[in-house]
C-alpha cells in the first residue's frame, strides 16, 4: 500500500550535522585519490619529462598530504553553511507553496509528485541565485563606480563611438554597472527558478516513469512521536544504482544539448560510487551522531 507523506519541516541540527559529515568523508575519499595519482605521477616521473623545473618538486608531501586534510574540512565547513541555510528555507517555504512530497511503500520510494518537488527545489534555488547575485552585485558596484568616474582617453572614446555609434562617457559606463546589477540581483533568481523547476521536474518524472522499473531508491523511516519521523537506514545498492540511473538519463539529455555523448557515462559512475558511500557514511554514522529527523504528514 503507497502512502503519501509530505515532508513538512526539517530539523535543522540533526540535517546539517548529519550533511557536513557525510560530505566531509565523501571530500576524504576524493582526497585520497588524489592522493593515489600523485603517488603515481611521482613514481612514473611524468613531471620531469613535461616540466623539468619541476623536477625535485615532491607532490605528495607539499600536495597530496595537505589536501587530506583541506579538502575534508573545507567540504564540512562549507556544507555547514549550505545545508543549515538550505533547510531553514525549506522550513520557511512550506507554509507558503507546500513541502516535497514522497509516495512510500514500505522502504521503496515508488515516486516523487513532479509539482510540489520542483517548485519548492526550484524556490530555494532561486534564493540561492539571489544571494549570490547580491553579493556579486556588491562586489562589481565599487568597480563600476571607480570606472565611471576615471576619464576616458579620447582616442579611446573616439574608436569605440565610431564602433558603435554611440558616445561613449562616464555615464554609459555606469548604465552598465545598473544593468548588470539587475540582471544579476533580478534575471539571475527568475532564470534559475525557471530553468530549475524544468530540470527538477524531469529529474521527478524520469524517476517515477523510468527508473522505477528498475531499481528504487529505499528509505526506511521510523516513527518517532505523532508526525516525527527519522531516517534510521539507508539500503546501500538499490539506492545507488536508483541514484546512478537517474543521473545517467539527465547525462544523455544533457550531453545531446552540449554535445559531450559520454557524460551519461561518467555521471553512472560517479554518482553510483557518491551516493554508495554517502548511504554507507550515514548508516555508520547515524546510530552515533544522530539521523535525520524529519515531520512528514
Amino acid at each position: 500500500m503507497v502512502d503519501t507523506k509530505e515532508i513538512k519541516n526539517i530539523k535543522l541540527t540533526p540535517f546539517t550535522r548529519m550533511s557536513a559529515s557525510i560530505y566531509a568523508i565523501i571530500g576524504l575519499v576524493s582526497a585520497l585519490i588524489m592522493l593515489v595519482i600523485l603517488i603515481i605521477v611521482q613514481a612514473s616521473g611524468i613531471t620531469t619529462q613535461l616540466v623539468p623545473e619541476l623536477a625535485n618538486f615532491n607532490w605528495i608531501t607539499a600536495v597530496g598530504i595537505p589536501l587530506m586534510v583541506i579538502i575534508p574540512l573545507v567540504s564540512f565547513i562549507v556544507t555547514v553553511a549550505v545545508s543549515f541555510i538550505s533547510a531553514t528555507l525549506y522550513n520557511l517555504l512550506v507554509p507558503r507553496l507546500g513541502g516535497i512530497k514522497l509516495e512510500l511503500e514500505g522502504e521503496d520510494l515508488e515516486k516523487i509528485p513532479v509539482i510540489a518537488f520542483s517548485l519548492i527545489t526550484s524556490a530555494i534555488g532561486a534564493i540561492w541565485a539571489f544571494i549570490i547575485g547580491l553579493l556579486m552585485a556588491a562586489f562589481l558596484s565599487p568597480f563600476f563606480s571607480l570606472i565611471s568616474s576615471l576619464p576616458i582617453p579620447p582616442e579611446i572614446t573616439a574608436d569605440i563611438s565610431n564602433a558603435t555609434g554611440t558616445a561613449i562617457n562616464g555615464s554609459v559606463v555606469g548604465s552598465v554597472g545598473i544593468l548588470v546589477t539587475l540582471l544579476l540581483v533580478i534575471g539571475l533568481p527568475i532564470m534559475v527558478f525557471v530553468f530549475g523547476f524544468i530540470w527538477n521536474a524531469l529529474f521527478a518524472l524520469l524517476y517515477n516513469y523510468l527508473v522505477t522499473r528498475v531499481a528504487k531508491i529505499k528509505l526506511n523511516f521510523s516513527n518517532i512521536t505523532g508526525s516525527l519521523y527519522e531516517l534510521t537506514h539507508i539500503p546501500v545498492m538499490p539506492t545507488a544504482l536508483a541514484v546512478a540511473l537517474l543521473y545517467a538519463l539527465l547525462g544523455i539529455i544533457s550531453g545531446i544539448l552540449n554535445q559531450n555523448y559520454g557524460e551519461f557515462i561518467t555521471n553512472f559512475i560517479w554518482y553510483f560510487i557518491a551516493t554508495a558511500i554517502a548511504a554507507r557514511a550515514y548508516n555508520y554514522l547515524a546510530p552515533k551522531i544522530g539521523s535525520i529527523k524529519l515531520n512528514m504528514e
